[in-house]
């Protein structure tokens, strides 16, 4: 019986993709339900799985771009390799011993596993290793030849020196743009061309969030089951802030605008095929550690790429963290159809004035890009001036940004 494979449906308004890449060779045996290749959209990285067991037949090529619906494989069910029944000897008759190799005068001893073990790995050569599914033990077995560089490289070694340096190379790498590459790039020209887009910075005090991740993050975790971040501090106040000031969560529809009454706050996550934006939805309505796990949960499926389209659709407001690089500043760009975007960066104990006096606290530049067509000077900087309030007296969120002892004494 003949299966055949057909590209998915991503999402409604995708109406081709890409094969990313195959990750079974053409003519081999598949399981059902194996991975067997990346299709590659505007949005995402999905993955195509195998629906039967069998040889299975490439027909879309690596690196095509095919119709949603296509054919992109067949799978042979008929050639699915049956499970062989090992039969056991009698158990009146020892097992043959099996014949001893003869060992080459002067052969090298082979390597062992525990030898294998021994040999020291770099942290990228492991990653290399476990993106490649490589052992300690085939990378051995793939040196086919010492040369007289590796004894120099050895030698060197034991002096105490470096290893020997490499000849300078000329080469160069090209790699095809892959379409979700492309189509980031296609919008961000966009953004810059077809938007008013300012920046407004401002810097928060990290102090009361550090405070509390140190002091509760071990019940925390115990109660949850994951650990406390910052993202979620920040999901929270921006879905507060946002009701407060609605212009910066609108969008633009031709002539109209479109202001939602919830706040579906999309969290810029890095994955090895490029950016990838899932979105928290009804921020506003969730406590910080729901927002905590879904963001936990988002991301991981961003970087296996498990996400579905709708899962990376619909969002109001962005937030993106260049800190977990090292970033210091910089002006986020909008993720249309959006008009706003908060950047956060990383954290620097800085000298600060405090009730007077000079203080050495944890400080993090935050700025927010926004489209100036429907977002005003007041808006953006009033939602910014929001968040940083919200983030430095955390207690806020609670009662929704308002002042505790004010409702205490009613008098908010």
């Amino acid at each position: 019986m003949i299966v055949e494979i057909k590209i998915p449906t991503p999402g409604e308004s995708i109406t081709e993709v890409e094969i990313g890449r195959w990750l079974v060779e053409d003519g081999s045996l598949v399981q059902q339900g194996q991975e067997i290749a990346e299709v590659e959209s505007d949005k995402a990285t999905l993955t195509l799985v195998a629906e039967a067991s069998g040889k299975i037949s490439i027909v879309a090529a690596e690196g095509k771009t095919v119709a949603v619906g296509s054919l992109a494989c067949t799978i042979d069910t008929s050639a699915e390799v049956p499970v062989a029944a090992v039969a056991a000897p009698p158990a009146e008759t020892p097992p043959a011993e099996p014949e001893k190799p003869v060992k080459p005068l002067h052969s090298p001893p082979a390597e062992t596993k525990e030898e294998a073990a021994a040999v020291k790995v770099t942290a990228v050569a492991r990653e290399m290793m476990k993106e490649h599914q490589l052992s300690v033990e085939e990378l051995l077995d793939g040196l086919k030849r010492i040369g007289k560089r590796e004894v120099e490289s050895v030698l060197q070694l034991r002096q105490g020196g470096g290893p020997a340096p490499a000849a300078p190379s000329r080469n160069l790498n090209r790699e095809k743009m892959s379409v979700l590459r492309r189509r980031l790039s296609e919008r961000l020209v966009a953004v810059k061309n077809e938007t008013a887009m300012l920046t407004t910075f401002n810097e928060v005090d990290m102090s009361y969030i550090m405070d509390i991740r140190k002091k509760y993050q071990q019940a925390f975790s115990e109660k949850h089951g994951f650990k406390l971040g910052f993202m979620a501090f920040f999901t929270k106040a921006v879905a507060i802030a946002a009701q407060s000031h609605p212009a910066v969560n609108s969008q633009m529809d031709g002539d109209e605008i479109v202001n939602p009454q919830y706040v579906d706050v999309g969290i810029a996550v890095q994955t090895p095929k490029g950016l990838m934006v899932p979105v928290v939805r009804n921020a506003e309505s969730k406590t910080i550690p729901q927002i905590e796990l879904e963001i936990k949960e988002l991301a991981e499926k961003a970087r296996n790429k498990k996400i579905s389209i709708e899962e990376l659709s619909g969002g109001t407001f962005t937030i993106t963290n260049g800190g977990v690089f090292g970033s210091l500043l910089s002006t986020p760009i909008i993720n249309p159809p959006q008009s706003a975007i908060l950047g956060m960066h990383n954290i620097v104990d800085r000298p600060v004035a405090v009730n007077g006096k000079v203080e050495i606290r944890p400080m993090m530049y935050v700025a927010l890009s926004y489209d100036h067509r429907i977002i005003d000077g007041k808006d953006s900087v009033g939602f910014l001036v929001k968040v940083k309030e919200l983030i430095e007296n955390p207690q806020k969120i609670l009662v929704m940004g308002a002042d505790p002892f004010e409702l205490l004494l009613g008098i908010g």
